[in-house]
């Protein structure tokens, strides 16, 4: 099942996509991460589907990314008299602390943090944007706003601030309880909702303790504001287009696109572009074209993987949208611009000997145009540092652990590889030269470079670099 391309593919499961028989196919039409959401999925179907994902992977073979996006906070309204009422611009509208059901002037704000973080002149918004309010005066128990884009609007409908840091964590009690079950499960990645600050990814990490990767999703105009500190904490991010869209003007979100793409890169960090992709294929057999050049644009700028929604979670086309995305990866990628437009943001090594052979590889390879690096990884780290040189030559990640392969799964450029750990440097040398073999990365007669850490089996402690020849299924020795 080797892919013809370096850019990774998540695809959402749903309604659409959750038999075995439907996860194959995704699999197989290029998906390489199952996200599974957990606004719309309990525990007990969470396990499901990873007793499904695990049972195809064991089918193909090969490692298979699972990622759970936890729910969040969820800010809302309260009720109204008739289930809706009418705003009109321009007008007064108050939010309180009164239970009553509203009307077309005031309704219940059940959340007092709302009220003890919002400041005179802040923004307001309510069910995705669609109507805009702004804080003409504030109380601890009442929010006087005026009404700067009026409509219709139901019950318990959700608000957002993107003015306001609210003092809420990012994992309320439901997400700590589908956090822990999906740690029980084995999943790979945890994407976390509403992070504003660097300290709601480092409570998440506190409780995953190395059971799972944390992406840290970035959809608060907070959270952009202090990316870098929340990015040195989490292990990747995805640009989460859809909210923050709703909070901050849409003109501005393909620039922080383009930056948190530069920040991963810089850091050697996993980044997944995210929401409406393709999201005409919900209900159409083909993308438009704009939606392809929003793909081809993620993917020429480096990004690690793109990801599917409602696409293939609950549109008519899940499997055909994730072959699209598939093909526009492939496309892209064998485009004479691709490679010299990704290299554009490459940044020097850090300095640290794991770095400077992850770049030194990358030299050599493609100094005498090598077919592949092989690098054999037990925590994952010597593949991301090789994914981070962006080579011109694909990477083979051979590690005996589960966990890594799967991890590695969401990281450009690397294909996983489940193997038992070497004996020693020469059996290290000759299986790396018989799997890239076996993957049709290499033909006899071809060198690749292999990539290691020793003593073998410790983690982080990438210092070996060998150039070996592929003879036949077996390598010999240089």
């Amino acid at each position: 099942m080797r892919r013809q391309r370096r850019t990774k593919v998540v695809a959402t499961l749903g309604p659409a996509s959750s038999d075995r028989v439907t996860i194959s196919r995704l699999f197989a039409a290029g998906a390489d991460v199952f996200r599974i959401n957990m606004s719309h999925t309990n525990p007990d179907r969470m396990r499901e589907l990873v007793t499904v994902i695990r049972a195809v992977e064991s089918e193909h073979g090969r490692p298979i990314g699972i990622l759970v996006d936890l729910q969040g906070p969820k800010l809302r309204v309260g009720a109204f008299k008739d289930g809706s009422a009418e705003i009109d611009s321009g007008q007064d509208f108050t939010l309180d602390a009164n239970a009553a059901p509203g009307d077309a002037s005031r309704v219940q704000l059940p959340h007092p943090e709302i009220f003890a973080a919002i400041k005179e002149g802040d923004t307001l918004l309510i069910d995705d944007g669609k109507l805009r309010l702004k804080a003409t005066a504030v109380t601890p128990e009442r929010i006087v706003t005026r009404v700067e884009v009026g409509g219709k609007v139901s019950n318990r409908k959700g608000i957002s601030l993107p003015d306001t840091v609210v003092p809420l964590a990012a994992l309320a009690p439901k997400d700590i309880a589908d956090l822990e079950a999906a740690l029980d499960a084995g999943v790979d990645w945890i994407a976390l909702s509403f992070i504003q600050r660097p300290e709601d990814v480092a409570e998440a990490k506190k409780l995953t303790r190395g059971r799972a990767a944390v992406m840290a999703k970035i959809e608060k105009p907070q959270a952009v504001a202090k990316l870098g500190d929340i990015l040195e904490m989490a292990d990747a991010l995805m640009v989460a287009r859809g909210d923050l869209g709703v909070e901050m003007p849409l003109e501005r979100v393909p620039g922080v696109q383009k930056e948190m793409t530069r920040a991963c890169r810089r850091a050697g960090k996993p980044i997944v572009v995210a929401t409406q992709m393709l999201e005409s294929m919900i209900a159409s057999p083909v993308p438009t074209r704009a939606e392809v050049s929003d793909v081809a644009t993620a993917i020429f700028d480096g990004a690690d993987a793109v990801m599917l929604s409602a696409e293939s979670a609950s549109g008519q086309y899940p499997v055909e949208a994730v072959a699209t995305m598939n093909r526009i990866a492939e496309e892209v990628e064998d485009d004479s611009a691709y490679l010299p437009s990704i290299h554009l943001l490459h940044t020097e090594p850090e300095q640290t000997g794991a770095d400077a052979i992850a770049a030194a590889a990358r030299q050599v390879a493609e100094t005498l145009d090598l077919s592949v690096i092989v690098c054999w990884t037990c925590s994952g780290s010597t593949g991301l540092r090789l994914s981070r040189e962006r080579p011109k030559c694909p990477i083979v990640a051979i590690s005996p652990i589960d966990a890594a392969g799967r991890k590695l799964s969401v990281v450009w450029g690397v294909h996983c590889v489940i193997e038992e750990d070497a004996r020693d440097q020469n059996d290290m040398v000759e299986r790396a030269c018989r799997i890239a073999f076996k993957e049709r990365f290499a033909a006899p007669g071809q060198r690749v470079i292999v990539v290691a850490g020793l003593p073998l089996g410790t983690p982080g402690a990438t210092n070996f670099m060998r150039i070996a020849y592929v003879a036949d299924e077996k390598a010999s020795k240089t």
